[in-house]
């Protein structure tokens, strides 16, 4: 990186903060985005169904925790280069058939095995593009859920939507069946940019499906974007954040692009253009950041913005707010049950996760079986250290005494190292650090990923010569 100035100023909740250059490049690297700790790549393919099935009985013996579901909907009309997902693209609606058949049967072998009492307290249709399915292929899927699972009348239900295949029909539809989030994706409105990511999708489309998503009664619309993106540039960028703002979401998901093309393929057709990298990149983000917080909405951490009256900047104020494979939560306390091919579930100490591939999900669930491919059962320093890590993420604080109290343990002995590694990080202005907490600077908001990196026993250990397996920060 290289630039004329020697730090940069960067406005935050209406606080200035100055970042030096050289800070910005050793913040850098690579790192979780930490939706699980331990993270995927330390799970085994060991774990198994039975795994899975001590894991659903441990949480029915629990104190009735409540229950949230994941469906995966893998399927889109097309592919957008810079995806991550695990997506099948087929413009033949009739794929669907055999896959909803088997994810019906999918549910009905969870249910069986969760105690009915247990209240669901939040359900989430992901893709893919969940709208890929017909109205009534979304009311028979719905309904058979809300058959096998005590779904509360007060749930967070959402719902991922695509402006380009979503129809009025499909929100009336979403509506009707109670979805009262529904989130998109956006990423850029540029139209070169659109091109560059085989992604074309007009700011009439988008702004059509949320006033069909208003027009029916969903209370909470959430658009996501992504930075460092082909042919972006700061200027590029402020223009669609401004017709963001004017869309005025609920919420706001600012993606930082993981450019992978060894593991994602399809980011190969990249290779020729040109893309933000390091100070460029940050700029783009930092624009943003002052742009959506000057509109009004609260920079939750890491990617997420709320407004002030929403539910996630609520939870975040009075410390509920929680992270896991969907990103920031405010469902605490909840097991979460996920279905369909690729998907993860989180059960108490357990991770599980379904095979990749339509094949072997369908092999396994036409055998009588779960799908399970891999998972991991929680040591206990992983649980201690995925509540640190959590916590941190979700209030940008740590309180000590709590720990220490909750889990028998003297704090600054149990994490001498990863306090030690934070002494950096407060010298460079990113944490403070006391007797009885460590907490999140303004600053330091927008490395938290780096921030919470100490205290990964499992990224501790890994040789600092080893291949990435993580994006980078910025």
């Amino acid at each position: 990186m290289s630039t004329e100035t020697d730090a940069i100023d960067i406005r935050i909740q209406n606080e200035t903060v100055s970042l030096p250059i050289e800070v910005l490049d050793r913040y850098n690297v690579y790192g979780p985005r930490y939706t699980s700790y331990p993270t995927a790549p330390e799970w085994s393919d060991e774990f198994g169904v039975d795994d899975l099935r001590r894991a659903f009985a441990a949480a029915n013996a629990e104190d009735h925790r409540p229950v949230s579901l994941y469906f995966h909907i893998p399927f889109c009309e097309k592919l957008c280069w810079f995806c991550g997902c695990n997506v099948i693209i087929n413009k033949d609606k009739e794929v669907a058939h055999p896959y909803l058949d088997r994810l019906k049967t999918e549910i009905d072998r969870f249910a069986d095995s969760v105690d009915p009492s247990r209240p669901t307290v939040q359900f989430h249709w992901g893709g893919g593009t969940p709208t890929y399915l017909s109205p009534e292929q979304m009311r028979d899927l719905y309904g058979h859920t809300a058959s096998r699972f005590l779904i509360l009348p007060d749930a967070e239900i959402g719902l991922e939507v695509d402006p380009r295949v979503t129809t009025a029909e499909h929100m009336a539809a979403a509506a009707e069946l109670g979805f009262n989030r529904v989130s998109m994706g956006v990423q850029d409105f540029d139209p070169q940019v659109q091109e560059a990511v085989n992604r074309n999708q007009t700011f009439e489309q988008t702004a059509a499906t949320v006033a069909q998503a208003r027009e029916h009664g969903v209370p909470s619309v959430n658009i996501d974007l992504m930075y460092g993106l082909p042919y972006q540039t700061i200027a590029s960028f402020r223009e669609t954040v401004e017709r963001v703002i004017e869309l005025s979401p609920e919420r706001i998901a600012l993606f930082n692009y993981a450019h992978v093309p060894s593991l994602r393929h399809a980011q190969n057709a990249f290779r020729r253009m040109p893309m933000p990298v390091g100070l460029e990149k940050f700029e783009i983000f930092r624009a943003a950041i002052e742009r959506f917080t000057d509109a009004g909405y609260v920079f939750i951490g890491l990617d997420h913005f709320a407004k002030p009256e929403d539910e996630m900047a609520r939870a975040q104020v009075d410390r509920t707010l929680r992270r896991n494979f969907q990103g920031y939560t405010t469902k605490a306390g909840s097991d979460l049950y996920a279905m369909g091919v690729s998907s993860i579930s989180q059960i108490g100490r357990a991770f599980a996760q379904n095979f990749r591939d339509t094949e072997s999900y369908f092999a396994r669930i036409d055998a009588g079986d779960l799908a399970t491919m891999r998972g991991m059962w929680l040591t206990d320093d992983d649980v201690l250290r995925s509540a640190v890590i959590e916590r941190f993420l979700c209030h940008c604080v740590i309180h000590t005494k709590e720990f220490e109290e909750e889990f028998g343990i003297d704090f600054a002995e149990t994490f001498a190292d990863a306090i030690a590694d934070l002494r950096a990080h407060e010298a460079d202005g990113m944490v403070r650090i006391s007797d009885d907490r460590i907490e999140v600077t303004p600053l330091g908001r927008l490395f938290i990923r780096n921030l919470a990196m100490p205290f990964d026993a499992y990224l501790r250990r890994r040789s600092p010569d080893a291949k990435p397996i993580f994006s980078k920060t910025l």
